[in-house]
C-alpha cells in the first residue's frame, strides 16, 4: 500500500470505526490491510468504506479483524505456571498484611479481547484464594468483542484446549463445544470499554495483565503507555506482559525485572 493511501485510509477507519491506527506499527498494519482489501470483490479502499457504511455486519468484522482477537485459555501455560507459583503467592500475601481481612486482589486485564485472558486469571484466584472479594477490571477498545466477553463466549475448543476437565466442569457450562463460562464465573468480572492510548487508567492495582497486545505497537506509542501502566500500579505491584514484549531499561520507568514476563513496581 503507498503511504499516502495509507494516510488516507488510517483518517477513514479513525472517523468510522474509533480505531487509531497510528499507535500501530506501519508496515504490519500496511500488509493486514492489503490482505483484507484483497479478500473483497472491491478494487478500491473508498468502495470498501462506502460499504461498511451501509453494513453494519461488515463493519463489525472489520473492526474485530483490526484489533487482532488471537487468544485461548492460558496462553503460554509456562508463563501462567510462574505467576501462580512465584508472583501471586507474594501478592496474596501483601495484601492479607494490608488489606481488611475479606478483601483480594485489585486486577486489570488491559486490552482484554474476548476475556479469556480475564477469566484465566479469575479460575486461579478463585483457585487460590476463593475466599476473598477480588477486583478484577476487563477493557478493550473492540466493542464486539466485549460484547463476547461479557456474554461469557462462545469459546471454540481450541480456545479452551488448555482448560484441565475439572475446570471445565466448574467453571464451564456443561453443553460445550463451544463453551460458555458459567455465570458465577462472568458476575466476578467488570467489562468496560477503553483505549488505552488515549483514556485515563484506574490506579493502585495489585496486578496488571496486558499480553500480546503492546507488541503491534510502535516504539513510541510503548514509550507512552509503559509509563502509564506504572503509574496505575501500586508500589509492588506487578506488570504481566507476554513472551515476546520486553521493556527497555526498565529501571528508568520505575520498574524492575520479577522474572520472565514480569515488571514489579518500585
Amino acid at each position: 500500500m503507498d503511504p499516502n493511501v495509507y494516510e488516507s485510509v488510517k483518517k477513514s477507519i479513525n472517523r468510522q470505526l474509533r480505531i487509531d491506527l497510528t499507535y500501530y506499527k506501519d508496515e504490519q498494519m500496511r500488509r493486514r490491510l492489503d490482505s483484507w482489501l484483497a479478500r473483497t470483490t472491491l478494487s478500491s479502499w473508498d468502495e470498501y468504506f462506502l460499504l461498511i457504511n451501509s453494513d453494519e455486519k461488515e463493519l463489525t468484522r472489520f473492526r474485530n479483524y483490526l484489533t487482532i482477537n488471537v487468544t485461548e485459555f492460558f496462553r503460554d501455560m509456562d508463563r501462567w505456571k510462574s505467576l501462580m507459583s512465584d508472583v501471586l503467592p507474594v501478592l496474596l500475601k501483601e495484601a492479607a498484611e494490608k488489606k481488611p481481612p475479606s478483601e483480594g486482589l485489585k486486577v486489570w486485564s488491559a486490552g482484554c479481547s474476548v476475556g479469556v485472558e480475564a477469566y484465566t486469571v479469575a479460575m486461579i484466584l478463585d483457585q487460590m484464594a476463593p475466599n476473598k472479594k477480588h477486583t478484577i477490571i476487563a477493557s478493550d477498545v473492540d466493542r464486539g468483542a466485549l460484547e463476547k466477553a461479557k456474554a461469557g463466549g462462545p469459546y471454540l475448543a481450541d480456545e479452551a484446549r488448555n482448560l484441565t476437565d475439572v475446570q471445565k466442569r466448574k467453571y464451564m457450562e456443561p453443553s460445550g463445544p463451544p463453551f460458555y463460562v458459567r455465570k458465577s464465573l462472568t458476575s466476578l468480572i467488570n467489562f468496560r470499554e477503553q483505549n488505552l492510548m488515549t483514556d485515563r487508567f484506574d490506579n493502585n492495582f495489585d496486578l496488571i495483565i496486558c499480553r500480546n497486545v503492546i507488541i503491534y505497537f510502535t516504539n513510541e506509542a510503548k514509550s507512552i503507555l509503559y509509563p502509564k501502566f506504572q503509574q496505575a500500579l501500586r508500589p509492588g505491584g506487578i506488570l504481566f506482559l507476554g513472551g515476546t514484549e520486553i521493556i527497555p531499561r526498565p529501571m528508568e520507568i520505575g520498574l524492575k525485572n520479577h522474572g520472565i514476563s514480569f515488571y514489579r513496581k518500585e
